[in-house]
């Protein structure tokens, strides 16, 4: 319905701009030596405006090429690239606008001049856009997080995929990506700056002989790290008993492995723990209901 409003009503503002015109001409108030006149200047002015704005946008997608171009391989690097290629995009749309003004006739200098006089109202409208620019600013300063950390922030887990002057844009592991203001990012818990720790509990029954399972455990660990040098970067450490539940000895496994590669590592961990009890003859119980009758 909304799509079939917009033909509607482009040809009312039509019919109205022509009944208009129609009523000019009729009373005298617009002759037609002038109109063309006005109009001529109008398609001139126009036209430098289109022109100017289409140089700008070429230069200015020419140097964010230029700046993709460089591929930088660091995080800090890559922060900067983007933070800059944003700059250049408001930069690009705040000069078009600027200069489009000066090109229609309008004193571009009065309306500078203005601006303190209307800094005080547009303050208060632009409260949250200010407050995103300086944090942005200061959490680049801080180093707190750059393009490619893995970083956890109001509860939302993902990768630093851009910083802008505005926003920071996030991406988890199912590809949703995630726009938060600067202002709101706080308490950012970077998760690159150390190696993580993937952590398994696998539970064995109780009637297994623990201590003659703790002697074959680091064969099977170090097989482990061996089948797997590109997730798990050393052994896995049997940390010991965790907890003991109703129907089982629970043990604890953990590996130190990169923080992108945390879960892929934590699901081969599990699996080959499981695999590897199961060929030393332990097999993981389940809950069981033992009924007694008389």
């Amino acid at each position: 319905m909304e799509g079939k409003k917009y033909p509607l009503g482009i040809l009312l503002q039509a019919a109205a701009l022509a009944a208009l015109l129609f009523l000019c001409k009729r009373a005298g108030i617009l002759q037609e030596a002038d109109f063309k006149a006005r109009l001529n200047l109008s398609a001139a002015a126009l036209l430098k405006v289109l022109t100017m704005a289409a140089g700008i946008l070429l230069l200015a997608r020419l140097l964010r090429a230029l700046l993709k171009a460089l591929r930088l391989k660091s995080h800090r690097g890559m922060t900067m690239i983007t933070l800059a290629s944003s700059l250049i995009q408001y930069t690009a749309a705040l000069v078009t606008l600027c200069w489009g003004l000066s090109i229609l006739g309008v004193n571009v200098s009065a309306i500078v001049a203005s601006v303190g006089v209307l800094a005080l109202i547009v303050g208060f409208g632009a409260e949250s856009l200010i407050a995103d620019v300086i944090t942005g600013v200061f959490m680049l300063f801080e180093n707190q997080c750059n393009v490619g950390d893995i970083v956890e922030v109001c509860g939302f887990r993902g990768t630093v995929q851009k910083i802008g002057i505005r926003t920071t844009c996030i991406v988890d592991g199912g590809g949703n990506v995630k726009i938060i203001n600067n202002s709101e990012m706080k308490n950012i818990l970077n998760r690159s700056d150390k190696a993580s720790c993937a952590v398994c509990d696998i539970g064995i029954p109780y009637e297994t002989d623990l201590e003659a399972l703790e002697e074959q455990l680091p064969g099977l660990l170090d097989a482990i790290s061996a089948k797997y040098p590109d997730l798990i970067s050393e052994a896995p450490r049997y940390l010991g008993v965790q907890s003991l539940d109703s129907s089982s000895v629970v043990l604890r496994f953990t590996a130190a492995v990169s923080e992108e590669n945390i879960y892929a590592a934590q699901r081969k961990l599990n699996r080959e723990l499981l695999l590897g009890l199961r060929r030393l003859g332990v097999e993981c119980p389940f809950p069981q209901l033992d009924v007694h009758s008389k």
